[in-house]
């Protein structure tokens, strides 16, 4: 899915038009890019959380020369999807099988 699919989805189910549906995408997104570059973390509730991920500065190596060149630290957004959404794409977990009298797992 698009952005502009998105917005299109986003006007045709609140019956906004399509104006006021991009600028209600554009100001979530904008919200979290903001507080993601303040290195806050992003929570929405049953869907995930974003956070920034910082990666040191190190050491890497030209592949064609062999020569060792430096690579500055840099910060990348991260995202884990909660539980729910987890949930809603693989289904529930599956039931972990009893163990039977003798103590050993059910099957063996």
């Amino acid at each position: 899915m698009t952005k502009a699919e998105l917005i299109e989805n986003l006007s045709n189910a609140l019956k906004l038009n399509r104006a006021d549906a991009e600028n209600a995408i554009n100001s979530l997104l904008g919200d979290i890019v903001t507080a993601l570059k303040k290195g806050e973390r992003v929570n929405i509730s049953g869907f995930g959380t974003f956070s920034v991920s910082v990666r040191r500065a190190r050491t890497g190596r030209n592949p064609k020369t062999g020569e060792a060149i430096p690579i500055a630290e840099s910060r990348s957004a991260r995202f884990r999807p909660g539980k729910q959404l987890r949930d809603s794409l693989n289904g529930p977990a599956p039931a972990i099988p009893a163990a039977t009298a003798e103590g050993s797992p059910a099957g063996q």
